[in-house]
């Protein structure tokens, strides 16, 4: 889809709410049908439009993702509806009204902002991109809060505006971007430009080395369903320094407090598998604290304790089996258990968990979970399942 202009029309509309919902397999049949009626190019730009529309429905909310306009870039680096109304919600909280979004992309961050009241003006330098942000902004009726302007974000001038978000690409032609500094922009003009306002929200990758982060930026990270899915760098909070993780839906939010590493201590009875937000924060120290715990490897970031804690951050596991990496003692405890159902989790493992399950072959009614890991050093398999909290009087 290189033109967008063509599905704006009403013949392009009419065709993409006659091809909504149409399943891969039909997609040959409906085409050749419509090409009788319509130009071909507009026939196969608007089931490419529904092929991303159904792919959408997984980040946005599935009445929006009918109404709204994608490219296959936008889909891919959206940011989640969920993780985007929440950081919405932070900034009104802290007074926004105005925020000048660079990097805007479809506009999924400038959509949650402006249903949040905030006044919006949406920069994205590819035309094509920009032309999908405004007419999504019309499409959910979010145009007289949505400003989209074709424009070099470096060029842009922001005062007047309470805040800032940059979203940079971190994607390029070979794929994903580790190097802050190969963002485009990079991350320090991001940061520079962060300075220059009352409040700024810098949206980065989960995997940021920590000493990346500025002295005077509050930095979070967070999960959507378990899934780590960005980390967010914030200005003008009022916290400098501050680390929080923050769990969705909820939101549940942990910060950090300094808490030295937790020692090592021999596998208790539970095993706690802290949410990825708390790993990627370092913030694994809080949640051993919480529920009384240590860790089993210095390098390791799994929590172990005697008693069950319930606790938001980390999943507990009771454990039932501890066994040295041995693939054949294992087979034969899973069959003695006549688990057919296995989860297998690894952390300070180079085996991959399909290739263990092979191997061992599962069978039966019963289910467990595989822990491959360390312990104090040696290659260990701790055997349990979810933990489930004693039963009531």
């Amino acid at each position: 889809m290189n033109d967008l202009a063509p599905l704006l029309t009403p013949e392009g509309r009419a065709l993409l709410e006659e091809v909504r919902g149409t399943a891969p397999a039909d997609e040959l049949a409906v085409a050749t049908r419509l090409r009788r009626d319509h130009p071909a190019d507009l026939v196969s730009a608007a089931l490419g439009q529904a092929r991303l529309r159904q792919r959408a429905a997984a980040k946005f909310a599935a009445a929006d993702a009918e109404r709204m306009f994608f490219t296959p870039n936008g889909v891919e680096q959206s940011t989640r509806a969920s993780v985007a109304a929440y950081r919405a919600r932070r900034l009104t909280d802290l007074g926004v009204t105005s925020v000048a979004d660079l990097c805007c992309g479809i506009g999924g961050d400038a959509i949650a902002l402006a249903r949040a009241g905030i006044r919006v003006l949406a920069v994205d330098r590819d035309p094509l991109t920009a032309a999908v942000a405004r007419a999504n902004a019309e499409a959910l009726g979010l145009g007289d809060l949505m400003e989209v302007r074709e424009a070099d974000v470096t060029e842009v001038d922001t005062a007047g505006y309470d805040a800032v978000f940059v979203d940079p690409a971190r994607r390029g032609g070979r794929g994903r971007i580790f190097d802050p500094e190969a963002y485009s922009p990079p991350l320090s003009w991001a940061v520079a430009a962060a300075r220059t306002a009352p409040h700024a929200a810098l949206k980065i990758a989960p995997g940021i080395p920590h000493e990346a982060v500025p002295p005077e930026a509050e930095a979070e990270w967070i999960s959507d369903g378990g899934d780590v899915k960005e980390a967010v760098l914030w200005f003008g909070t009022g916290a400098p320094g501050a680390v929080r993780a923050t769990l969705l839906p909820g939101p549940r939010t942990l910060l950090g407090r300094g808490l030295p590493d937790p020692g090592v201590r021999p596998v208790g009875r539970y095993l706690y598998e802290p949410d990825g937000a708390v790993i990627r924060a370092h913030l694994v120290a809080e949640v051993a604290e919480e529920v009384g715990g240590g860790l089993i490897d210095a390098t390791i970031a799994y929590v172990t304790a005697d008693e069950l804690h319930p606790t938001p951050y980390a999943t507990p596991y009771e454990i039932t089996d501890r066994l040295p990496f041995n693939v054949k003692k294992l087979k034969a405890l899973l069959r003695e258990r006549e688990v057919g159902t296995l989860t297998v989790k690894k952390r300070g493992s180079a085996v991959e968990p399909e290739e263990l399950r092979r191997k061992v072959r599962p069978q039966g009614p019963n289910a467990a979970t595989v822990f491959l890991t360390r312990v104090a050093g040696a290659p260990t398999m701790l055997v349990g399942g979810p933990a489930r909290p004693p039963a009531g009087p």
